[in-house]
C-alpha cells in the first residue's frame, strides 16, 4: 500500500492525516476545496516530496491520473457553525462526495475509509454509545444536514461492502479538539480557549451539565490509522475517541485556569438538538485494534491553548 487519497485535506482532522501518512513514508495526496479548509494548515507539508495537493471539490470527477491503494474521505463542514452555515455543501459531501470517492475505490480496488461521526447517535437515549446503537436524531432539525448525511454515507458505504465487495472501514469519530482548528471553529474548545485568552466571558449553553468526552487530535489519528492499515476489518464499523466524560461547566473552568484567564460564564439557552450526554463506548475498537487514547485532558488542553495563543498573539 503506497498512494493515498485524502480529501478535506486542508481541514483540521485531515491535515493531521495527511501529515501521519507523509510521516509513516505513503505518497499522499491530498485535496480539498477550502468552504471550511485552511490552507495554512497545510504549510508545514509543503516540504515533503511524497505530498501532493490539488484544490478540487470532491463533488467534481475525480481524474487526478494516479492509482490509489487507500482513499479516505474526511471532506464535510463538520462543526456546527460550519454546517450549519453551509448546509447544501455539506449535504453533498456526504452523498454525491460520497458515491465518487467509493465508486473510485471500487474502480481501483481500493481501501476505503468514510469519516462518520458521533452525531450519527443525535441526542442519545442510551449511555455510553456503542455502534449497536440506531440513535435519536431529528430527520429535519437543523443538525439533520449533517447528521443525516452522514448516516447515508454510512449506508452507501456499507452497500458498496456487501453488493461490491469494496474493502471499507467506518471510524465513527467522537468530539476531537488540538492543534489546527480554527479561531472561529465554533465548537466547544476553541469558542472557550479563545474567549478565556481574550479574558471574555465563556459561553456555556443551557446550565453546564451536558457532558462531553474530549479526544486529543493525536490519539484520533492514531485509531484512524490503525482502522487504515488493519486488513481484518473490512465492513466494521468503530467508535473512535475516548471515553473520559467531562461536563460543560468543568471544562470552562479548566480553561479558564489553565489559561490563567480572569473571565468568567455567561450561560445562554441550549440549542435546538443539541445532545445532553455525548460518550463513546471503545469496546470494539479496544477488541479489534488495540485501541486506546493515551494523551490526557490536562495536557492535550495544554497543547492546544499553546497553538490558539500563537495565532492571537504571535
Amino acid at each position: 500500500m503506497n498512494n493515498v487519497l485524502i480529501t478535506g485535506a486542508a481541514g483540521f482532522i485531515g491535515s493531521h492525516l495527511c501529515e501521519k501518512f507523509i510521516r509513516e513514508d505513503f505518497e499522499v495526496y491530498g485535496i480539498d476545496n477550502f468552504v471550511s479548509g485552511n490552507l495554512k494548515n497545510l504549510d508545514k507539508l509543503k516540504d515533503f516530496d511524497n505530498f501532493h495537493f490539488k484544490k478540487h471539490d470532491v463533488i467534481d470527477d475525480l481524474n487526478l491520473g494516479i492509482e490509489f491503494d487507500l482513499i479516505l474521505h474526511f471532506a464535510c463542514p463538520a462543526s456546527p457553525e460550519d454546517f450549519l452555515n453551509f448546509p447544501l455543501e455539506t449535504l453533498k459531501a456526504n452523498s454525491i462526495g460520497t458515491f465518487k470517492t467509493i465508486e473510485l475505490a471500487e474502480s481501483m480496488g481500493s481501501r476505503y475509509v468514510f469519516a462518520s461521526t458521533s452525531e450519527i447517535y443525535g441526542d442519545p437515549l442510551i449511555h455510553p454509545q456503542n455502534e449497536n446503537y440506531w440513535g435519536n436524531v431529528n430527520p429535519i432539525g437543523s443538525r439533520s444536514v449533517y447528521n443525516e448525511a452522514k448516516r447515508f454515507s454510512e449506508a452507501v458505504t456499507i452497500a458498496y461492502y456487501q453488493k461490491k465487495s469494496v474493502d471499507v472501514r467506518i471510524p465513527r469519530i467522537f468530539n476531537t479538539y488540538g492543534p489546527n482548528m480554527r479561531v472561529n471553529d465554533g465548537r466547544i474548545i476553541p469558542n472557550f480557549i479563545i474567549q478565556a485568552l481574550n479574558e471574555e466571558s465563556l459561553t456555556v449553553y443551557g446550565n453546564g451539565s451536558q457532558t462531553r468526552s474530549l479526544c486529543y487530535i493525536d490519539d484520533l489519528v492514531k485509531g484512524i490509522f490503525m482502522m487504515s492499515m488493519n486488513d481484518n476489518i473490512s465492513g466494521e464499523i468503530l467508535n473512535i475517541g475516548n471515553p473520559e466524560e467531562y461536563t460543560v461547566i468543568d471544562i470552562a473552568r479548566n480553561i479558564i485556569k489553565r489559561t490563567g484567564s480572569n473571565s468568567d460564564i455567561i450561560f445562554k439557552n441550549l440549542p435546538e438538538d443539541d445532545p445532553k450526554r455525548r460518550c463513546p463506548d471503545i469496546t470494539k475498537a479496544e477488541k479489534f485494534l488495540n485501541y486506546s487514547p493515551r494523551i490526557m485532558l490536562d495536557q492535550g488542553l495544554d497543547h492546544t491553548i499553546e497553538f490558539f495563543r500563537s495565532k492571537l498573539f504571535d
